[in-house]
């Protein structure tokens, strides 16, 4: 019974984390930290059942990267990336489970302009605001600089129309990574955005391209 008054409490916080602000977010969790801890160790749990997980994909990708390159990881969970990748790598989420991590809303970093050489979101573009999280990526990326977004296969309601989201931010599109059935890896590099007249742009319903992650009772 225990355990499955833990699963139910890891879908609510997911289902809030999905639905609500970033900001949002952040209050829930300053008020009460525990939520934090129970949250992840649902994810954990839920993500180990994957034969690959894509953190391990992206920490491999940054071992053949020079080791004074600049990492942001954004979202970051426990902060995985920082304790392996031999890069110098900024860890930011709601919540600083340890000395490595900054606490803050990932759409308003305590971050100067184009400071990163290469952002990373791995399963954390969460949140009704998240094309916020996108545009100060953007910010504190340095021209040409890489970014790499990690998602579920099934948040994805238009890939393509997403990709195009990216461009009218700044980002180039390089290629995707769809070969795990779990989630895709897609690539971008930091260029101009793509002038889009208003009555087209999808930034204002991009909130619809990524569907929440819900995970089924079991």
């Amino acid at each position: 019974m225990l355990k499955n008054l833990s699963k139910g409490k890891f879908r609510w916080i997911n289902e809030k984390l999905y639905s609500s602000s970033s900001s949002s977010a952040l209050e829930l969790f300053q008020n009460n930290p525990l939520l934090f801890d129970e949250y992840h160790q649902g994810f954990r749990s839920a993500v180990n059942s994957w034969p690959v997980n894509p953190v391990d994909i992206l920490i491999d990708y940054l071992r053949g990267k020079p080791k004074e390159w600049i990492v942001a990881d954004l979202g970051c969970g426990e902060g995985k990336i920082a304790q392996e990748a031999p890069n110098k790598v900024l860890s930011f989420d709601l919540v600083a489970k340890n000395h490595m991590i900054i606490a803050c809303d990932i759409a308003k970093l305590p971050i100067p302009n184009c400071l990163f050489d290469i952002i990373i979101f791995c399963l954390s573009l969460m949140g009704t605001n998240y094309v916020d999280f996108l545009k100060e990526a953007y910010r504190t990326l340095k021209p040409k600089g890489e970014l790499k977004i990690a998602e579920v296969v099934s948040r994805f309601s238009d890939i393509d129309a997403f990709i195009k989201v990216l461009a009218e931010i700044g980002f180039k599109f390089v290629e995707k990574d769809d070969t795990n059935k779990m989630f895709i890896i897609l690539d971008f590099v930091k260029s101009k955005p793509k002038l889009i007249k208003s009555n087209h742009s999808l930034l204002p319903t991009a909130y619809n391209l990524l569907k929440p992650c819900n995970y089924k009772k079991r």
